[in-house]
């Protein structure tokens, strides 16, 4: 079987492949809460852990790392899938979370941040206190409940 060759459809082929950028990388994250911790599972395969960067300015969590590229620079490419270079994920935090207090581990190519609830966010119960004024030994409920209290 013969193929025709189209110089056109070869010289769209190189530069398309020359010219492509890859599609904005995402970047893969789990976000669940478990119990009174946010965990955020991001990943980072293949990224150096001393590349791994995270900032909080204000509300805003900003995570960066950096995978390089492992081989010869001299080498020719046949299919290049992984992206290489700079990632960034950004994530806007609300006010019931204690910034202060929030951890990362990176592992198996996975960066695992738990981010504590704040213990003003917490859902908690209020004890509801209850007295009675005694006078002269007896309780008046009308006064009691009035909130005016007269001796008699």
């Amino acid at each position: 079987m013969a193929h025709t060759f189209d110089p056109f459809r070869e010289m769209d082929r190189l530069l398309s492949d020359v010219t492509r950028t890859p599609a904005t990388v995402a970047v893969p994250m789990d976000l669940y809460r478990d119990g009174d911790n946010y965990i955020v599972a991001v990943d980072l395969p293949g990224v150096d852990p001393a590349s791994i960067d995270i900032d909080i300015d204000d509300r805003t969590l900003t995570i960066r790392a950096e995978r390089a590229a492992k081989v010869n620079q001299d080498v020719q490419w046949l299919s290049r899938e992984r992206a290489m270079g700079t990632f960034a994920r950004q994530l806007t935090l609300g006010h019931g979370l204690a910034t202060d207090r929030i951890t990362a581990e990176y592992t198996d190519g996975v960066l695992t941040l738990t981010i504590p609830v704040a213990e003003t966010a917490k859902p908690r119960k209020v004890e509801v206190k209850h007295g009675s004024t005694t006078i002269a030994g007896t309780v008046d409920q009308a006064q009691v409940g009035s909130g005016d209290h007269q001796e008699q």
